[in-house]
């Protein structure tokens, strides 16, 4: 297997490194299919709690798609056939059962801002550059889905005027704009932090986030008319509910088993 893309599990923490610093980490077809493997496989029995992806070398989370896989294409269909593995990438990160989290370290644009909207939560360091300068490079569009998920973020307002001018946000902006919940001074105050989230997540209740991440993105995709009585049921109904009620009553700290 390709080393492009690293997968540890340390103390429950699912560790996912994008490992091409030399290209800014930016994405081979294969790369996209093994982070999409890896988000789609999680185990649900508490042994991993949540992910968090990064990108190795420190000066980039991704830089997008690396532009010689495009060099093959000539048909209608090789385009339709990567923007459709794209989006299963990107869906198989937000219905990944565990919380994901970006730690972004510099550049994240294109394809690594594609991944980055779809994690659950992004944090970045001061030297942030966001954005999809497709209009000054390569000429090509980012699909509906791919806009769908950005403007729930920061709105159609700021989609159109990023990708019209071709500019990258900085770290105060996406900030201020809420696509980062967070801004580090350094790369590894970005790693220190990421760690510190998901721990804490990891003590969390997992269906509580479970339902909610499946909530929001069914919000997303289908309105507020979508159906939910799956997830509702999955958490009052469960062994986690019980506990969550008797620990409360009790005074003392609950033990989810996710289930």
């Amino acid at each position: 297997m390709s080393d492009d893309i690293l997968y540890a599990i340390e103390e429950g923490i699912g560790w996912i490194t994008f490992n091409r610093p030399d290209q800014r980490n930016a994405f081979t077809f294969a790369m996209y299919a093994r982070l999409a493997e890896i988000c789609s496989t999680v185990p649900q029995d508490g042994s991993v709690k949540a992910i968090v992806m990064r990108g190795a070398g420190g000066r980039a989370f991704a830089a997008g798609t690396d532009m010689t896989e495009f060099r093959g294409f000539s048909t209608p269909a090789d385009a339709h056939k990567y923007e459709e593995d794209a989006n299963a990438v990107f869906t198989a990160i937000e219905r990944c059962p565990v919380p994901t989290i970006a730690a972004i370290t510099g550049a994240c644009t294109g394809g690594g801002g594609a991944i980055a909207t779809a994690c659950d939560l992004r944090i970045c360091d001061e030297r942030l550059k966001f954005g999809f300068p497709i209009a000054r490079t390569l000429g090509n569009c980012l699909a509906i889905a791919n806009l769908n998920r950005l403007s729930a973020l920061i709105g159609q307002g700021r989609v159109r005027e990023m990708i019209f001018t071709s500019r990258l946000l900085g770290a105060g902006e996406a900030e201020r704009i809420g696509l980062v919940s967070e801004v580090l001074p350094d790369a590894e105050a970005v790693i220190t932090r990421a760690d510190e989230l998901a721990k804490t997540l990891a003590g969390h209740a997992p269906l509580t986030l479970r339902a909610t991440k499946e909530a929001l993105r069914r919000l997303r995709v289908d309105g507020p008319g979508a159906e939910d009585s799956d997830l509702v049921e999955m958490c009052y109904m469960s062994a986690d509910f019980r506990e969550g009620m008797e620990s409360f009553l009790g005074k003392r700290p609950p033990d989810w088993k996710g289930r």
